[in-house]
């Protein structure tokens, strides 16, 4: 362990948390988040504990708290214990505040929405910050029997400072800070509150969190000293932007975990490997496999600067895990994509084309047009680029190349190799010049592998049946 992950860590075993909102998918900013918390408890030999912040009632859905859960399954960001649930906690919460109520640390406030609206005018006709000033701060005479919030009593004077283990030294004035909600007048407790809480219970040692939330922490630790509860180490990571440095959206490729597995056809390895790239690094090292992160991920090396998402790079990457993949995993993964129902005896050709396939796919869409060709019924759909390449001399030179393949006993690479290079010769013409229109035959298309591994791969007969489909095209009915 570096001497930086020990300072890092010092103190009670650690405890990270990943806790986001069920109003949505589980974005690609969010599992980054997820992952470096999950990395940085693995790396110290601490837990990793997940919470679904439930709490807003009217947009979190169980489709969206599913949605989560299996993003972080596909990743394999495994949690320790069963995940927690904000919002079954809510009497827990609202004890916090009254025992804030009872130490002083927090008011009951009566401020209707008229004072606030006039404070807020006279704030904007001032040209000043807006904060709240109740006049029930240092009151206790309220009318019970009416409505109000509890808020905390902001320290007044001074300043507090957070050493951020990624944005250093921090350091807010404390007049700036407000006295925030606790609990709203209905008794449900706030966001604010609720985190803070719940990070305690749970035993976090180390909020590692985006950098939207750094504000978040100032007033939070106003709960925390209030309870005399041991703080947090902070650590807020940068945010992720697009390529062009504006805020990340769909057009950059901000999609939801499910959408980089299912629509766009990434491994998960992949997309943890570029994730964990994101915003921090080791050297020059890019590939980086699980057991390699777990041992090298450190705070210390997340960069301050927002991380810039580039789509075709991770698609790079993908490509680079999926030529390492085994062939057995990407056969059960292409085959439902392929659009067809293969059977046994497709998988298994599929699982023999796929060291001629995965070298030239970047994603498991591409792995599955690459490989249909395995599997179109006669006579084949040529495409308009596939068509050009089997007009003019092309017919001559398939006529020659079926006769010569037909001849061979012998049906592997190098005898067909052999066959069609003498073709080659004695036409006059490159290798690549026969092959082309041989591969516009074979597959219908002008891309493929290597054309004597689909010769090989869909078998004498079937080869040279498409090549006499292309020959002599079946008369249109």
């Amino acid at each position: 362990m570096s001497s930086a992950s020990t300072t890092e860590a010092s103190g009670p075993a650690v405890v990270t948390r990943f806790a986001p909102s069920p109003t949505g998918f589980l974005h690609i900013g969010g599992a980054r988040t997820a992952l470096f918390n999950w990395l940085f408890a693995r790396h110290h030999g601490g837990k990793f504990l997940l919470r679904i912040e439930d709490t807003d009632r009217a947009r979190s859905t169980e489709p969206a708290i599913e949605a989560i859960l299996d993003g972080m399954r596909w990743l394999e960001l495994d949690w320790d214990g069963p995940e927690v649930y904000q919002f079954a906690r809510m009497a827990r919460h609202a004890e916090v505040a009254q025992a804030m109520l009872a130490s002083g640390h927090a008011y009951r406030c009566w401020m209707t929405q008229d004072e606030i609206a006039a404070q807020r005018a006279a704030a904007q006709a001032e040209k000043r910050p807006f904060k709240i000033e109740s006049p029930w701060r240092d009151r206790t005479d309220g009318p019970l029997d009416m409505p109000f919030v509890v808020r905390i009593k902001a320290t007044r004077g001074g300043e507090t400072v957070i050493e951020d283990k990624v944005q250093g030294t921090v350091t807010v004035a404390n007049d700036i800070l407000d006295d925030m909600i606790l609990l709203r007048s209905d008794g449900t407790p706030t966001y604010m509150l609720a985190v803070v809480v719940d990070d305690h219970d749970m035993g976090v040692t180390h909020v590692i969190r985006g950098d939207d939330h750094l504000n978040n922490a100032f007033r939070q630790l106003g709960i925390i000293r209030a309870m005399n509860w041991a703080e947090p180490v902070y650590a807020h990571i940068p945010l992720i932007h697009g390529a062009d440095g504006a805020k990340l959206s769909k057009r950059h490729g901000a999609l939801g975990v499910d959408a980089y597995r299912d629509e766009l056809g990434l491994l998960p390895e992949a997309v943890n490997n570029y994730l964990l790239r994101l915003g921090w690094g080791h050297g020059d090292e890019e590939i980086i496999d699980r057991p390699r992160a777990i041992e090298l991920f450190d705070l210390g090396a997340v960069g301050r600067a927002p991380a810039r998402f580039d789509l075709k790079k991770l698609e790079s990457v993908n490509g680079q895990y999926l030529r390492e993949a085994d062939d057995d995993r990407l056969t059960t993964l292409v085959a439902p994509r392929i659009g067809l129902e293969i059977g046994t005896d497709g998988r298994d050709l599929l699982r023999r084309a796929m060291a001629s396939l995965k070298p030239r796919a970047k994603n498991l869409n591409e792995l599955a047009e690459s490989a249909a060709f395995l599997f179109r019924t006669r006579p084949l759909d040529v495409d308009e680029a596939a068509a050009k390449l089997l007009d003019g001399p092309a017919h001559h030179l398939l006529v020659r190349a079926r006769d010569a393949l037909a001849a061979v006993d012998d049906w592997s690479i190098e005898a067909l190799e052999a066959a069609v290079r003498l073709i080659a010769e004695d036409e006059g013409l490159g290798l690549g010049k026969v092959a082309q229109p041989l591969r516009a035959a074979l597959t219908g298309r002008t891309t493929s592998p290597g054309i004597f591994d689909v010769l090989v791969l869909i078998g004498r007969e079937e080869s040279l049946a498409r090549l006499s489909d292309q020959i002599a095209p079946p008369a249109a009915a």
